[in-house]
């Protein structure tokens, strides 16, 4: 991801730098006192770097470490500057995690696909034994349980 070169972002340019919504983005202004994005005269948030920067430390807080806002919070008032620069990841840690988890997302929905398929699936390291059927028939597969031989 780049790094920030404007002074000043809109809401929809913040939205997608961060991945979040814009209606989780107001609503965190609510919630978090120290997130207040400057008003131009229209009306529109602009926010600045030390905003966006807030932003990824709310999100890694609340999606990353899985704090309620109640515990953030906590987490925020309590950090001395030092520790604030701790708690912030660069935007490529925080894609990076963002990118672990759509990925995590997406095997789950493959696993559940995969268990909903009809009759029995063999699992990765499961052995499939065969074994030739005297007859006329020639060989085939006779046996497909979990451990076979």
């Amino acid at each position: 991801m780049a790094k920030l070169s404007k002074v000043y972002y809109s809401i929809s340019e913040v939205a997608e730098l961060t991945v979040l919504e814009p209606h989780v983005l107001r609503y965190w202004e609510t919630e978090f006192s120290t997130l207040r994005p400057l008003k131009n005269r229209g009306g529109n948030r602009a926010y600045r770097q030390k905003d966006i920067k807030q932003i990824f430390m709310i999100k890694k807080l609340l999606y990353h470490d899985r704090y309620t806002i109640e515990g953030a919070r906590r987490q925020i008032a309590k950090a001395s500057n030092s520790s604030l620069e701790q708690l912030e990841l660069s935007f490529e840690e925080i894609h990076a995690l963002d990118l672990m988890r759509s990925v995590r997302e997406e095997l789950r929905k493959v696993v559940e696909l995969v268990d909903e398929l009809p009759g029995e699936v063999t699992k990765p390291g499961a052995r499939i034994s065969q074994r030739k059927s005297v007859g006329s028939g020639g060989s085939r597969t006779a046996g497909r349980g979990k451990g076979g031989h």
